[in-house]
């Protein structure tokens, strides 16, 4: 058990992890997802397998009272529609006037200007994470990732950055972690990514420090299809085998695994 009174660190991310998930399965936190069509089905049975409850309606009529209620917001740009863009505005509203966290994963910023324009309006309503890639983060920052630029970013959006790739790198107040969790084979699912997001919203709905939060949600996905991809054939086995694993992931399994420095 972490003591109260310690500050967490990089190295004691595994057992604050490990604490975490227990709080989703024991609170059952619900989670208002505002993400692209391909990821709904994927990121909702992901959530439940966690123990987090999903919501995904984005109707603009009943948007901002199910943001209201959701215990964390995420907004994923993956299907960038009006009607999502209109729905991501109420939410943020919604969820900033009850004082609930929210993350922005600024899916494919890169690609398109409006796209990167529209992400960089919602950077200003300060989100509580960012999970984003490399090419994304190019786009928002406007310079190549180094620790400097991760640092003049989360300080100038007061958020916290969860960089995603071969090794996750989560930064905030002045506080660095790297992951070397996860298996190749995750990048061939489509949504894997904004499944991981919806984690990561499920743990900010349990943590207030979003630092440990956005660490501990990228820890809990790598393990889990770490794990699950040493018994798949390939990708089509590999989204049942995840939802198994984390649906049965415990505390001492995941620290157990964790690769964390």
């Amino acid at each position: 058990m972490l003591s109260p009174d310690r500050p967490i660190a990089s190295k004691d991310i595994p057992s604050a992890a490990a604490d975490i998930l227990e709080r989703i399965r024991t609170r059952k936190p619900r989670v208002h997802c505002i993400t692209n069509a391909v990821a709904q089905n994927f990121s909702a049975n992901m959530l439940l397998a966690a123990g987090a409850i999903p919501s995904m309606t984005i109707a603009p009529d009943e948007i901002g009272e199910f943001a209201a209620r959701a215990d964390a917001l995420l907004i994923n740009l993956g299907t960038f529609d009006a009607e999502r863009r209109i729905a991501s505005g109420i939410a943020i509203e919604a969820v900033t006037q009850q004082g609930k966290p929210w993350l922005l994963d600024p899916v494919f910023a890169e690609r398109s200007q409006p796209r990167t324009q529209f992400a960089k309006s919602l950077l200003e309503k300060r989100p509580h994470a960012v999970r984003l890639n490399q090419a994304e983060f190019r786009a928002l920052a406007g310079i190549e990732v180094d620790g400097a630029s991760l640092a003049r970013f989360g300080e100038s959006h007061d958020t916290v950055i969860g960089l995603t790739g071969e090794t996750d790198i989560i930064f905030g107040g002045g506080r660095l972690a790297c992951i070397g969790n996860g298996d190749p084979l995750m990048a061939k699912v489509t949504a894997m990514g904004c499944a991981g997001s919806g984690l990561v919203g499920a743990c900010l709905a349990v943590e207030s420090d979003a630092w440990v939060a956005t660490a501990a949600g990228l820890l809990i996905l790598g393990v889990a299809g770490q794990l699950a991809a040493q018994s798949s054939a390939g990708p089509g086995s590999l989204v049942p085998g995840i939802l198994d694993t984390l649906h049965a992931l415990d505390g001492a399994t995941l620290i157990e695994h964790a690769r964390v420095i």
